[in-house]
């Protein structure tokens, strides 16, 4: 896309510098059906060579294909000066013209921030018209932003906000449209259920789909689904090593090996390599390194039968970042470096993924696709909560505030086999064309934590004394047990059933329906410890949820290249969505083991729009999400909790993605969030958690010239609270990029984020607060072949 940008802009490019794009190339083979059905169901993102098989000719056409733009625009050009050509360009918008075979060969392009590719086969439609909210994250801009996290990635999403880690769960834990995320990470389509910091070093892609989306994915989605799009191996030869430098420590290195092999009809292997050492810019102590391996094979690219193996690892060992202690409901006034756990405490994480994908190509309108896959996840850790008495005021001079430090003590290990079958069909009923997909899931999972802890203060007191320090100049060592209080044992077993269909009725109007059968069987056993180790209770129980998931839309296209719909659909969130009844972790307690899923409902009505000849894709949207059944504290029963809660949230969102010109691209949105919450048993009130009125991003790149590029970003989030007590201030980020390209291979590259140096507080718990990074400046240099 770069490079066709500055030929356009008539600038020299015959010298040394020679941008290479990442290109795929694939054919296609349409039947001779009726065009409009055809047109409606295929869309590449580029297309060079187009022929019509009445025609004796071959007609060269090269141009870079947008991905929101029709066929029908790409075959009337293709075909002009062709009697099929003659024909297109004379019919009506409804009219339904029947063509012989076409067959067409192409080049996809994934330099673009545009992206309309879904990245899951289950949905039906291209992204323009899938009646869903869905933003993606291109690698092109993930590179550009030098995301080195997928919660990087992720503030790049208006609607998005991130949570702080536990001590029963670490990882990702971002907040979309009001709800928890946690448990609703999926892996090129299939569950990713482990508590480990993601990276992007092997993602292609990330798409958020916003939204309850059960009848796609299952459990969970309440407020959305984050699904990370994996590097696939392609037929062409691909070098690449991008080493990151910078303050804090920072070193990072990646590389992206390709190479087509003579096995068979086209295939290829392909390798990504990670090696992250990394502080935190504007915090002491805190410090993450990971390393990551991922090889994957593919058989048969381009045939109707293709294969891919792959295999993921990430090793993550690090000192975990638990923040400040509440004081008043605020953050403390205090240094932003400040670090009140210890240089003991590690956070140490291992994820394997093993994946088998066989998609088979039978006709033009079917096609099947299998996947198996292994997934293990270990997890070992001791970290530390800050607290202070609750007596401590913010006026209170921080030399003398004393902060009581627990600690949390834990290792686990989690194993999930699933395997998905989904079927892929194009036919039609009378005058009604349908795009069915349906398919069956199967997964086993299982999960055995065991946690310890430590702790002597006025809230928790476990017996095992714990050194304090001050607010104001914290430190000190420490090295002691930690007693073990509790060890569980999950497993749970899912079966599911889906089909989704999209009927066009015409050329304007189309209806897209879909229902989900899922059954979630849990067995759960815990076993308690006092603090000198003697067992004091245990649990032992099982819980079947059997739940149907419903999603319906109406779709309306004013023209070829917009969409308006309303949508509707469900979701819901058994207890043990996390495979653990583990829901108070001080408490130690199965508060939730009895309670049916809560059940959750949205409405949507959206508007998608490909602007400028295709270079510029619009959507924006008005939704509703009501959870009716959500579990609170119940006043008559201390410890657990009951299903009396009401939340809601509506919103409004907009975001614009795409070329301005051939100089300059852009990727930005907003999104607005009323939240409401409701305890119908007490009748308290309150806000969600962690949930912001306004978001905003914001990231422009301007090619300067043929070797310079310049970016400029800024992020705002509004004020948020947890526990409808404590609260943090909004803040804005500001970040900037410049790019030099010395050759056709070499790269210099410069990535400031948080140019001011602005001190806001990025994660929030009930119980802890953590600060954002400061100000962070990375030089990369970047090899590509």
């Amino acid at each position: 896309m770069r490079r066709e940008a500055r030929r356009q802009a008539g600038q020299d490019v015959s010298g040394p510098v020679n941008f290479r794009v990442n290109q795929e190339k694939e054919s296609w083979r349409l039947p001779g059906n009726p065009l409009g059905h055809i047109l409606n169901h295929w869309e590449p993102d580029c297309a060079t060579i187009a022929k019509k098989r009445s025609v004796s000719q071959e007609l060269p056409f090269d141009c870079c294909y947008c991905s929101g733009m029709r066929m029908r625009r790409l075959i009337s050009n293709t075909l002009v000066g062709t009697g099929a050509g003659t024909m297109l360009a004379g019919m009506a918008f409804g009219q339904e013209p029947r063509v012989e075979e076409i067959l067409v060969e192409g080049v996809l392009r994934r330099d673009s921030y545009l992206q309309d590719e879904n990245s899951i086969g289950k949905l039906t439609e291209s992204l323009l018209d899938t009646p869903q909210s869905v933003t993606t994250l291109s690698s092109q801009m993930m590179q550009d932003r030098n995301v080195m996290s997928l919660d990087d990635a992720l503030r790049n999403v208006p609607g998005i906000t991130l949570g702080a880690g536990e001590f029963s769960w670490q990882g990702n834990n971002p907040t979309v449209r009001g709800f928890s995320s946690r448990n609703d990470m999926f892996l090129d389509g299939m569950r990713d259920t482990g508590n480990y910091a993601r990276d992007p070093f092997n993602m292609d892609s990330v798409q958020v789909l916003l939204g309850p989306s059960s009848v796609v994915f299952g459990r969970g989605s309440t407020g959305g689904v984050i699904n990370q799009s994996t590097k696939k191996p392609q037929q062409d030869e691909l070098r690449s090593l991008h080493i990151n430098m910078g303050n804090a420590g920072i070193r990072r290195i990646t590389a992206d090996l390709n190479q087509p092999l003579n096995m068979g009809e086209s295939s290829a292997f392909r390798v990504n390599v990670l090696a992250h050492r990394a502080e935190v810019p504007g915090r002491d102590v805190a410090e993450s390194r990971r390393d990551g391996l991922a090889p994957s094979l593919s058989l048969g690219l381009g045939s109707a039968t293709r294969l891919t193996l792959s295999y993921m690892r990430l090793d993550s060992e690090s000192i975990p970042d638990y923040g400040f202690p509440w004081i008043e409901g605020r953050p403390p006034r205090v240094d932003r470096e400040n670090f009140y756990g210890f240089e003991t405490d590690f956070l140490d994480t291992q994820a394997e993924v093993a994946s088998a994908i066989l998609d088979r190509r039978i006709n033009s309108a079917v096609s099947l696709d299998a996947q198996v896959r292994y997934a293990g996840y270990e997890r070992k850790s001791r970290i530390t909560e800050p607290q202070v008495d609750s007596f401590v005021s913010l006026d209170d001079d921080p030399r003398n505030v004393i902060v009581h430090r627990m600690i949390f003590s834990g290792e686990s290990k989690e194993e999930m086999f699933q395997g998905q079958l989904n079927l892929r069909a194009d036919f039609s009923t009378g005058a009604v064309n349908h795009t069915l997909a349906a398919g069956v899931e199967m997964s086993s999972e299982t999960s055995n934590p065991a946690f310890g802890f430590a702790s002597q203060t006025p809230f928790f007191d476990y017996g095992l004394p714990v050194p304090t320090t001050r607010l104001g100049n914290p430190g000190g060592f420490f090295d002691g047990p930690t007693a073990r209080r509790l060890q569980a044992e999950t497993t749970s077993d899912t079966q599911a059933a889906y089909v989704l269909d999209t009927l066009q009725l015409n050329e304007r109007w189309s209806l897209s329906a879909g229902i989900r059968w899922d059954r979630f069987d849990t067995d759960y056993s815990e076993y308690r410890f006092d603090v000198n180790g003697a067992a004091t209770g245990n649990a032992d129980f099982p819980a079947i949820d059997i739940e149907t998931s419903y999603r319906a839309a109406l779709i309306y296209k004013p023209i070829a290249e917009s969409s308006i719909y309303l949508g509707w659909g469900t979701s819901f969130n058994p207890s043990a969505e996390s495979i653990s009844f583990i829901s108070s972790g001080r408490g130690l307690n199965t508060s939730n083991a009895s309670l049916e899923p809560e059940e959750n409902e949205s409405l949507e009505l959206g508007l998608k729009w490909i602007l400028l000849d295709g270079q510029m894709a619009a959507d924006a949207a008005l939704f509703r999400i009501d959870k009716n059944n959500a579990r609170v504290p119940d006043p008559f029963n201390p410890g657990f909790n009951t299903l009396a809660g009401e939340q809601r949230i509506r919103g409004f969102s907009f975001n614009l993605t795409g070329n301005i010109n051939e100089s300059l691209e852009l990727m930005t949105g907003y999104t607005r969030l009323n939240d409401e919450q409701l305890n119908r048993l007490t009748g308290a009130s309150g806000d969600i958690d962690n949930v912001a009125a306004n978001t905003f991003s914001f990231w422009m790149n301007w090619i300067a010239s043929i070797r310079f590029d310049l970016g400029v970003g800024a992020r705002y989030v509004d004020e948020r609270a947890v526990n409808n007590s404590k609260w943090v201030d909004d803040y804005w980020a500001f970040d900037a990029m410049l790019e030099y390209a010395y050759s056709d291979n070499l790269r210099f590259k410069l990535n400031l984020t948080n140019l001011t140096d602005e001190v806001y507080f990025d994660q929030l718990h009930p119980w802890h607060v953590i600060p954002g990074q400061g100000l962070t400046a990375v030089f990369a240099v970047n090899l590509d072949y």
